[in-house]
């Protein structure tokens, strides 16, 4: 791989971003590797100096390191001798110059992206297993659990971001194109595209599957309105785009879908009763529950216009994960498999036995009740998943414990009160990556917003044992949900991730203590 000098300054032309260059005579100008760290420089690198936190002693050790070549907003004394593309938006020049010197990826790749306040990574595990029986396995994902980018072990790893930055992001999808993946799956966060990681990239198929507040506080979206703007991108970058049409914020959602692609390229779906008499577009697919129990959810998909029946993906569908509200994130990801040509039968063998590390893993126990690890980490996730256990289990005593992260997702916090206060009758409030925040202030800000004569609540910082007090308590008709960290396996605490067990792993330990079980989480 390898990028000229003189093709970074044609694309930065193009896109309006170069502000000047300073080109040397003396130094290559045929760049072979890209970075923005300057701790991974290799001979003749084009470096990025990007971030909040760049300082230019960075510069030096890139330039010390072999870069010769650096893109900034600024000039720096630091780069004296290299070349300097000075840009309008470094972020934006990044996610351009990476996708060039990896060989523009996308063009070898159907890509499909997923945005929404919750369901992204389920959806996207979903269409994953339905492709991969098309195409053998060649799916590559890019998700906030683990991203695989091929078909070894090696290829599959924890990823660090929803959507990763843009230069890891082509460089990844560089990778999948090489080791002969077909189709890309991934999750398009709304700081995705507020700091540029997706800049540039079209998607084949566009997912927006509903918006909530969320992700609103001083290091990520000011206000919803910024975090809408942002999600609605995807939509404007996306050849077809599929649409809850349950969404809050539909007009605005389907309007920012318009701008960029012809109504008959735009599918709406909804479960089967669902009705807006202010909706001035037919709905094209619908879905209703066929049954839900604590082992499988059985729905059925109605194709009900004619461009929807242009799809064979009309039927009866059993997914493996538990939920009602998984029939929508499962409905969206049969209709991109169809979009994608697969048929109803190749699309029910390949969703059937879809799991997702740290999703809805549940174990009924002896003595215990059920107790259920899930991801849930907001207001919607949340609320989604209590009713549908109220549901289930007649009006269960429901024992939760939560805790919210750090530095971030500070808009969540009400929520969880409101939500806990909604459906829990116990709350253990406990310790999800504080990062530099004090966990006991982000517990009693939690607790402050709690309606103690509904909830009965217990900050207990040390997460393992509130796992342990709350399995511990509860009865046999009782319901435990474990939420927000799933299966990662990792503390953020002042910048620094501190192993940690992962609940699914903590809260059988419980349970083979409590009742000699063995390990058989769903």
């Amino acid at each position: 791989m390898s990028i000229s000098l003189n093709t970074c300054i044609l694309i930065l032309k193009e896109h309006h971003l170069l502000k000047s260059s300073a080109v040397q005579d003396t130094v290559a100008t045929k760049m072979e590797y890209v970075s923005y760290d300057s701790r991974d420089i290799e001979t003749n690198t084009l470096f990025f100096c990007k971030g909040a936190g760049f300082r230019p002693t960075y510069l030096s050790m890139a330039k010390d390191n072999g870069a010769i070549c650096y893109v900034a907003e600024q000039p720096y004394p630091e780069g004296k001798g290299m070349h300097a593309l000075i840009v309008r938006d470094v972020s934006k020049a990044m996610a351009l110059l990476s996708a060039a010197f990896f060989g523009f990826p996308q063009d070898d790749l159907f890509v499909v992206a997923f945005t929404g306040t919750k369901g992204k990574t389920t959806s996207a595990y979903f269409l994953k297993g339905m492709l991969d029986k098309m195409n053998g396995g060649r799916t590559a994902l890019i998700s906030s659990v683990n991203d695989v980018v091929g078909p070894k072990p090696e290829d599959t790893f924890k990823s660090s971001l929803t959507t990763p930055e843009s230069l890891d992001l082509f460089r990844d999808m560089r990778t999948a194109v090489d080791n002969g993946m077909t189709h890309l799956v991934m999750e398009v966060s709304s700081q995705a595209y507020k700091k540029n990681r997706v800049f540039g990239l079209t998607y084949d198929l566009g997912f927006f599957l509903n918006i909530t507040p969320d992700h609103i506080g001083p290091n990520e979206h000011p206000n919803f309105a910024d975090y809408l703007h942002c999600k609605l991108q995807l939509l404007v970058n996306s050849r077809k785009c599929i649409i809850n049409a349950e969404t809050d914020h539909f007009d605005e959602v389907y309007a920012a879908a318009t701008t960029t692609t012809n109504p008959d390229s735009i599918y709406l779906f909804a479960s089967e009763n669902f009705e807006n008499p202010n909706l001035k577009v037919p709905i094209d697919f619908r879905y209703a529950s066929q049954e839900t129990d604590m082992r499988e959810t059985k729905f059925k998909l109605f194709c009900a216009t004619d461009k929807a029946k242009e799809l064979p993906i009309n039927g009866d569908y059993t997914l493996q994960m538990i939920g009602d509200f998984n029939e929508s994130n499962g409905t969206a990801a049969i209709i991109g498999a169809g979009l994608a040509g697969m048929s109803h039968d190749e699309c029910a063998k390949g969703i059937r036995h879809v799991t997702i590390p740290g999703r809805m893993q549940n174990e009924m126990t002896k003595e215990h009740g059920m107790v259920v690890v899930d991801y849930a980490h907001n207001k919607a996730s949340m609320m989604a998943l209590m009713r549908f256990m109220q549901k289930e289990f007649d009006n269960p005593k429901i024992i939760v414990v939560v805790g919210a992260p750090g530095d971030k997702g500070v808009s969540r916090r009400p929520g969880f009160s409101e939500s806990l206060s909604a459906y829990a009758d116990k709350a253990f409030l406990t310790t999800d990556d504080p990062g530099f925040e004090d966990p006991q202030s982000i517990a009693e800000e939690i607790d402050s917003g709690i309606d103690h004569s509904k909830c009965d609540v217990t900050i207990e910082l040390d997460r393992e044992k509130a796992i342990h007090d709350a399995i511990s308590m509860a009865g046999k008709d009782d319901v435990v949900l474990i939420c927000g960290k799933g299966a990662d396996a990792f503390q953020k605490v002042r910048g620094v991730d501190n192993p940690y067990p992962s609940d699914i792993v903590v809260a059988q330990r419980v349970i083979n203590e409590l009742e000699g079980n063995q390990e058989h989480f769903n």
